[in-house]
């Protein structure tokens, strides 16, 4: 039997859309309330880490690729250049905020400027990179576990 009991494997099922939004929540809102892009990455990749648990990770790998998991992290670490680089073009400093000056009203989702999509990049980055390596230590961890029998 691979995973754990069937009521592990439902609860978890039910659990991984919650933690998922929540991990969102916490990317989206992060120059609002505590949080932000690391903290939400961190989440999201939790998520997987109870999938891979509960299910297995061969579960997880038909659940979600790895080659997309590896994409998304690239796209993060684009992103996050990305935003730098158009502070440098449309602002004049490396990484600024040139979106405060236009849009900056308080308490709206585009109030600090580019500082929400610095948080998406980099819950996408710290996420996908999170999820890999917990992954290949598994896959590790398995390997060791035949090798000493």
């Amino acid at each position: 039997m691979k995973g754990m009991t069937i009521i592990v494997k439902t609860i978890s099922s039910w659990v991984k859309v919650l933690i998922i939004l929540f991990g969102i929540y916490i990317i989206l809102f992060g120059h609002l309330t505590p949080g932000g892009g690391f903290a939400g990455g961190v989440i999201l990749a939790s998520s997987y880490v109870l999938l891979m648990l509960a299910f297995g990770g061969e579960f997880v790998k038909k659940d979600l690729p790895l080659s997309l998991v590896s994409k998304l992290d690239c796209l993060g670490a684009f992103m996050f250049i990305l935003i730098a680089l158009l502070g440098l073009v449309f602002g004049g400093v490396f990484f600024a905020n040139f979106l405060f000056e236009k849009y900056g009203q308080p308490l709206h989702l585009l109030s600090a400027g580019t500082i929400p999509f610095s948080n998406i990049a980099i819950g996408l980055k710290v996420g996908a990179s999170l999820f890999l390596v917990i992954y290949s230590l598994s896959i590790c961890c398995k390997a060791g576990e035949l090798d000493s029998h």
